[in-house]
């Protein structure tokens, strides 16, 4: 076996495990949740602002704020804790996943 044969094996089986959380999570419906908006509302501070003090594209700001991000990296959460001055557990709380209303 290759070493890219072994490297493709070890990707697809994260892709998978991380593929099941997902599932699992919106089953049992807890998820992260990214208290972005009321860190900046405690502190008086503007989207704006944050996207132009992290380098953090406004773009990944609203999916993070939205719940549509499938993850953030650790650059990423480090620079919004760095301008919130705040640590990661003030911004990622474990919450329920939103229930969205039965259509009729």
């Amino acid at each position: 076996m290759s070493i890219c044969q072994v490297r493709y094996i070890f990707w697809r089986c994260i892709l998978d495990i991380r593929d099941i959380y997902v599932v699992l999570c919106k089953l049992i419906g807890v998820m992260i949740r990214v208290h972005i908006d009321e860190m900046l509302r405690e502190q008086s501070k503007t989207f704006y602002w944050l996207a132009k003090e992290t380098g953090v594209s406004h773009t990944t700001l609203w999916r993070l704020k939205k719940d549509k991000a499938q993850g953030i990296t650790f650059n990423t959460l480090e620079s919004i804790c760095q301008a919130l001055k705040c640590d990661p557990g003030d911004v990622l709380k474990i919450g329920s996943a939103k229930r969205k209303p039965k259509r009729r």
